[in-house]
This record gives structure tokens, C-alpha cells and sequence, in this order.
């Protein structure tokens, strides 16, 4: 039961549901981003390279016959998965600067000005503690 319950109080604390919710948003924030890869991104860039689909780029050692399989380098799945990396990370960066930003708005709160006493303010401020000297 001890068991249980530590576990209980473990999964219920807030930075552990803190960090489920900030998985399952990062899986559908990863599909969203895939998507603008694979179907916005990529055939813009297919057209800038005149067709090229990245993915196909290969050089092949051993052509595939009827017992061989193909041996091939396949380069064009490496550059798309950089690619791919590259604008996720840009998104992830654009996202957490975005949040920051909101932050920063949140927390900064106006210090007011320090007050700076005029002259004779501070001459009547001297007079007062010299008269409580005598005072006591």
C-alpha cells in the first residue's frame, strides 16, 4: 500500500502533469510541423530544384537482381530529414521566443521613480531629528 501510495502522490504533483500535457502538445505541435514540411515546404522547394524529390537521391553500390537485394547509400533521406529538423527547430525557437516575450509582459511592473527631495525638504528632515536628539 506504501507502494501506492507514493506513487499516487509522485503522478499527481504538478510538474509531473505539467509535463504530460507538454508531451501530448508536443506530438500534435510535431504533426502540425511534418505537415508544413511535407506538404507546403518541400514541394515549393521540389519546384525551386526543378522536381527533385530529396527522398529518391541515392547512390547505388549493388543493383537489385533476382537474389540480391539493392545496397544503396540513400544521402536524399538524410538532407530531408535535416531540413525537416531545421524548420522544427526554427518553430520550437519562434514558439518559446513568442512565450518568453508574453512572459517578460507579464512580469515587468513600472518601479516608480525614486523620490528626490527638494532642498528645503531635506533642511526641515534635519531640523526634525536634531529636535528629537535634544529631546531625549
Amino acid at each position: 500500500m506504501k507502494f501506492f501510495r507514493e506513487f499516487k502522490e509522485f503522478a499527481i504533483k504538478g510538474n509531473v502533469l505539467d509535463l504530460a500535457v507538454g508531451v501530448v502538445i508536443a506530438g500534435a505541435f510535431g504533426k502540425i510541423v511534418t505537415s508544413l514540411v511535407n506538404d507546403i515546404i518541400m514541394p515549393l522547394v521540389s519546384v525551386l530544384t526543378g522536381g527533385v524529390n530529396f527522398t529518391d537521391l541515392k547512390v547505388v553500390f549493388v543493383a537489385k537482381t533476382d537474389t540480391i537485394a539493392e545496397v544503396s547509400l540513400k544521402y536524399g533521406n538524410f538532407i530531408q530529414n535535416i531540413i525537416d529538423f531545421a524548420i522544427i527547430a526554427f518553430c520550437i525557437f519562434m514558439v518559446v521566443k513568442f512565450l518568453n516575450k508574453m512572459k517578460r509582459k507579464a512580469v515587468e511592473i513600472p518601479v516608480a521613480a525614486p523620490v528626490v527631495l527638494d532642498k528645503s525638504l531635506e533642511i526641515l528632515k534635519e531640523i526634525r531629528d536634531s529636535l528629537k536628539k535634544k529631546e531625549k
